[in-house]
């Protein structure tokens, strides 16, 4: 399951339920946006230090940005900007499960809600 950045931010904050669900997934996997996202909220060396550890010691793995799901996620932008107001961000995080063909697991349902082919796991704090 692909875990969207929004879910790392509920456990960051506390909240049970989210590292439940976490913890039970048996192969965790972000995209390399997530992983970038999660990074640049950071606002010091000690919080780098613990996204770098929370990463590390859940195993999560970190799926790459490929030609696929740079295609996929452009083919979203065009689709559902003006529609939905689908950010990059988001359109790359989509791209990166449907092409992985992973669940991603997400409170906001929101940002993806529009996009069929996407097999989304609401979160719902």
């Amino acid at each position: 399951m692909i875990f969207d950045t929004d879910i790392f931010i509920w456990v960051q904050r506390g909240n049970e339920k989210a590292a439940r669900h976490m913890e039970k997934s048996v192969n965790r996997f972000l995209s390399i946006q997530s992983y970038m996202e999660l990074f640049q909220c950071a606002k010091s060396k000690t919080q780098h230090k613990y996204v770098k550890d929370f990463i590390v010691s859940y195993g999560f793995i970190v799926l790459p940005f490929t030609e696929n799901i740079s295609h996929r996620a452009s083919i979203y932008i065009e689709e559902y900007t003006l529609s939905s107001g689908l950010k990059s961000g988001d359109a790359i995080i989509a791209a990166t499960a449907v092409e992985n063909n992973m669940p991603l697991f997400s409170s906001n349902t929101k940002h993806f809600k529009m996009i069929k082919e996407l097999k989304l796991k609401v979160f719902k704090p």
